[in-house]
């Protein structure tokens, strides 16, 4: 009881807590457009108060200057050239050239304006004063007009960017090289490049109480479940924070099951990564500010696929995901097994092999199990040094770090020889399968607890603890260890071995759901008739 109420008390002041801060954020509620121009430039000097960037500018059309316009922007966030010549050139200079000033009065000045002077290609009407606001924060050029109710909203976007690269964390020997940026409307140009269908949507929406980011849905209609789709939207939507800065803030808010160490949402840096995810009924969320997109539901089987896998022969393809296989599993297990082994069930080594292992170990101060937590810690040292580092040192740091505390350690008398084979192959093994960097370090020292108190055994049920936890898993509700459980015949042809792309002729029915048969087929049948 005293617990109960001790956290409610926590509940209760952490509300507080949260009310206050989000009573801070930048807000202003919906109102229309003054009609008076002096009461806009009142209301957008009080708002950009004490900003060097933001720039309004006055200029006065008509015959004897009885219209004035103010024209509105930030200066980094916008494209001068397109400021200067589309709209401040032709307000100033083109209007006199024309002689539009003579006709231009209260009454016709919307009208010109959209049809004669403003020459930029995407131009809305707005009428709500937030609105413009929030559109001169993205980058955005708003001209309001003396004696209207409405503004012109011209898309002016335009900053320092990085270019399209190929990505670090995804290389390929053959397919694509580009790889998402930092710029939102880049990488949905990107998509669309790919997917050249009216059917593929981008819904935009705004989140981060402080930076309002731009954060983009992406889906093929009539592909994608409905009813995913709309759990991706709410669980957006009900995202309050401050900041989004990178999609990371988003992907612990929208997965399952939060606690889990197995990841439930996929990122990719690559647009034919994504896209192919969507041509199978996925959904993607890119966010401003960063070249990494989710994309949802997210299963167990993508860790070991690759974008390559489907650009090289099937053959290769299929051993390639057998290796990725064996390496997540001997980077997990390996260490453990080597604790058992040692430990608890010596008498099944071979003679020779045992005396083999009994010299390299004569003399440890350590048992197997401290000596392999040792080596497990110390390996995830200088991984993290070397991420961390500038790349050229960090590269060194890495190799001399390892070959330099390897021979030590075993010239010291605190690890075997053998110890440094299992954790080089367990190092080599782990970079494999990069979708689980960081599920493999946590498995690797939850396996070597209980194979060292009960050997064999300890090791079998803590996998088999796993492998429940794996079937309970869900991702937007679809299950995470799909398509071998529950079974699905014509996914396995995607799974382990690689079936030609010709005989793939169906969606993954676990992602597009029993009610979209339309979305099933992606493919006619008609391989059989290739040889006609």
């Amino acid at each position: 009881m005293l617990r109960y109420f001790s956290r409610l008390l926590n509940y209760f002041v952490l509300k507080a807590k949260n009310d206050s801060v989000l009573d801070s954020k930048y807000y202003l509620e919906t109102e229309k457009i003054p009609r008076s121009i002096d009461a806009v430039k009142e209301k957008l000097k009080r708002i950009f108060s004490d900003s060097g960037d933001f720039v309004l500018r006055e200029i006065a059309l008509g015959e004897n200057s009885e219209v004035k316009i103010l024209v509105a922007f930030i200066d980094g966030i916008t494209n001068k050239q397109t400021v200067n010549i589309n709209i401040l050139k032709a307000l100033m200079v083109e209007s006199r050239i024309s002689n539009l000033n003579r006709v231009v009065n209260k009454e016709t000045i919307v009208d010109i304006l959209k049809d004669n002077l403003l020459s930029v290609g995407d131009l809305k009407i707005i009428s709500d004063f937030k609105h413009t606001v929030d559109d001169i924060l993205a980058g955005d050029t708003i001209i309001y007009i003396d004696g209207q109710d409405v503004a012109f909203k011209a898309d002016t976007k335009g900053w320092e960017s990085r270019g399209v690269e190929e990505p670090d964390t995804e290389a390929v020997v053959r397919g694509p090289r580009e790889g998402f940026t930092e710029t939102l409307r880049t990488n949905t140009a990107l998509l669309r490049r790919k997917i050249r269908n009216p059917n593929l949507k981008f819904e935009m929406i705004k989140l981060g109480e402080q930076t309002n980011t731009d954060v983009c849905i992406c889906y093929i209609k009539g592909i994608a479940n409905p009813d995913i789709i709309e759990t991706v939207k709410r669980r957006l939507e009900n995202i309050k924070i401050d900041a989004i800065l990178e999609s990371g803030y988003i992907e612990e808010f929208i997965e399952d099951e939060p606690f889990s160490i197995f990841p439930t949402v996929g990122n990719s840096e690559k647009p034919d990564v994504v896209a192919a995810k969507l041509l199978e009924g996925r959904i993607a969320i890119l966010c401003d500010g960063t070249p990494f997109a989710l994309t949802v539901p997210y299963l167990l089987i993508e860790t070991i696929q690759a974008s390559e896998d489907y650009y090289s022969r099937p053959y290769f393809a299929s051993i390639a995901r057998f290796a990725r296989v064996l390496a997540f599993l001997g980077s997990v297990i390996l260490p453990s097994f080597y604790v058992a082994l040692i430990s608890f069930h010596a008498d099944v080594i071979p003679f020779k092999l045992l005396l083999s292992v009994s010299a390299s170990r004569e003399g440890l101060p350590t048992s197997a199990f401290t000596e392999a937590l040792l080596m497990v810690l110390s390996f995830e040292l200088l991984r993290e040094a070397g991420v961390r580092m500038p790349r050229p040192i960090g590269q060194a740091v890495s190799i001399v770090g390892a070959l330099v505390l390897g021979e030590a350690a075993v010239k010291a008398g605190l690890v075997s020889n053998l110890m440094i084979m299992v954790t080089a192959l367990t190092a080599i093994s782990s970079f494999v399968v990069p979708p689980m960097g960081g599920t493999i370090p946590i498995l690797r020292v939850l396996f070597l607890i209980p194979a060292n108190i009960l050997g064999f055994m300890g090791l079998f049920l803590s996998i088999f603890v796993v492998l429940i936890h794996l079937c309970s898993l869900r991702s937007f509700g679809v299950p995470y260890t799909s398509p071998f459980a529950p079974l699905d015949g014509m996914g396995l042809k995607d799974s382990i071995v690689r079936f030609p792309i010709w005989s793939m002729f169906t969606r993954p029915k676990a992602i597009i759901g029993n009610k979209n048969r339309r979305a099933k087929y992606r493919m006619k049948i008609n391989y059989i008739k290739k040889e006609d």
